[in-house]
């Protein structure tokens, strides 16, 4: 009986071993293939089987991808849209909410269709991502349509390709390149809103428990000016030794920015009188090029010189003083400076810095 029993267990097994496909390359030669690209904090993935162009130069758009939207005879769609690409349906991934030429889509993954056009190519987002090509292609399914012109292309692609161009800190435009034809659409996003969003639920994590998470989330705030009280709370955490702050150079001079963009400037004085003696030589000399920075010469001198007295004779901080006087207009103080610098500069590329700036002095002209 036991015997019986295991020679059933084993047809059962082999019989379903039988039905799985061995791993072999996809149908038709066509070749896998995803690309992802990170816009801001949100990750951006596209899924896709490449065709190839096989000698059928000039029948690609217009014929193997018919125009608009037609009968496969097969499935249940009678007017299906082009699947984007070969074999299993295309899919686009967004980590958090996007916009697609302007027009809002919610994060998620969605099956990617193109209804082409020579003039005009509306491409489809649909909630359905798991279909093969768009045989099964349903508008009930659309979460969005746009418009889009495609662009012709003076080379030729042989495979079907993905890729990013125009990268900015919110934006990305992504292009569907194939044969001699370019689709292009423009992602965005609304970067301050999902960072922000995105610090709030990393600091309820083990992230939470260290100052350095909450001074990087207030001074990414008050880089880019914005959620700024919150940034307050956060900085003032950071600072807080009965929560797990640190009062060093690098969280206080974190809280005095944030105070600064609040047109808090007296408190952020104050708190900057404690932060600067805990300042290692380079941190304080960053402190004053930032002063620089934001148009307060005066202020950036008198730091400049609290480095200098506390690093004397260091090229670091003689070339600091070099920018403060320069800052303020003493050009012939800036220079006396400079030329004590030039024979301390640590390597060639600082030398021949130091030497064009003792020339831009000498012509009377503000370094900074």
């Amino acid at each position: 009986m036991k015997r019986f029993l295991l020679a059933a267990s084993l047809l059962a097994v082999t019989a379903l071993q039988a039905q799985r496909p061995l791993t072999t390359a996809p149908s038709g030669g066509n070749k896998k293939a995803s690309v992802s690209e990170r816009i801001g904090i949100t990750d951006v993935t596209i899924h896709y089987d490449r065709p190839g162009v096989k000698g059928r130069e000039g029948k690609i758009w217009g014929q193997l991808v018919p125009a608009g939207y037609v009968d496969q005879n097969f499935g249940s769609s009678k007017e299906a849209p082009w699947r984007a690409g070969a074999n299993e349906c295309t899919t686009v991934e967004f980590s958090t909410d996007v916009t697609i030429e302007g027009q809002p889509l919610a994060k998620g993954k969605y099956g990617f269709f193109i209804a082409y056009g020579a003039d005009e190519c509306t491409l489809i987002f649909s909630r359905n991502n798991t279909n093969w090509g768009s045989f099964y292609y349903d508008p009930k399914d659309d979460v969005l349509r746009v418009k889009v012109k495609p662009v012709t292309t003076d080379h030729s692609v042989e495979w079907l390709k993905y890729e990013f161009t125009n990268e900015t800190e919110n934006t990305a435009t992504a292009n569907l390149v194939w044969e001699k034809l370019d689709i292009p659409f423009k992602i965005g996003v609304d970067l301050l809103k999902t960072q922000v969003e995105s610090f709030r639920n990393e600091l309820r994590t083990d992230m939470g428990f260290f100052w350095l998470g909450w001074q990087t989330a207030a001074q990414w705030c008050a880089d880019h000016n914005t959620n700024l009280e919150e940034a307050l709370h956060w900085a003032d955490t950071s600072v807080n030794p009965n929560v797990l702050g640190n009062r060093n150079f690098v969280s206080l001079s974190t809280k005095a920015q944030v105070l600064t963009k609040l047109n808090r400037g007296a408190e952020a004085a104050e708190v900057m009188k404690e932060a600067l003696p805990l300042g290692t030589m380079n941190e304080i000399h960053q402190y004053g090029r930032a002063l620089l920075t934001a148009k307060q010469s005066k202020e950036a001198l008198e730091v400049f010189k609290l480095n200098y007295e506390k690093n004397p004779g260091q090229f670091t901080t003689l070339m600091g003083l070099v920018r403060g006087y320069s800052g303020v207009g003493d050009y012939k103080k800036a220079l006396e400076y400079a030329e004590k610098a030039e024979p301390l500069a640590p390597n060639p590329v600082n030398k021949n810095n130091v030497t064009r700036i003792i020339g831009m002095l000498k012509e009377g002209k503000d370094i900074n």
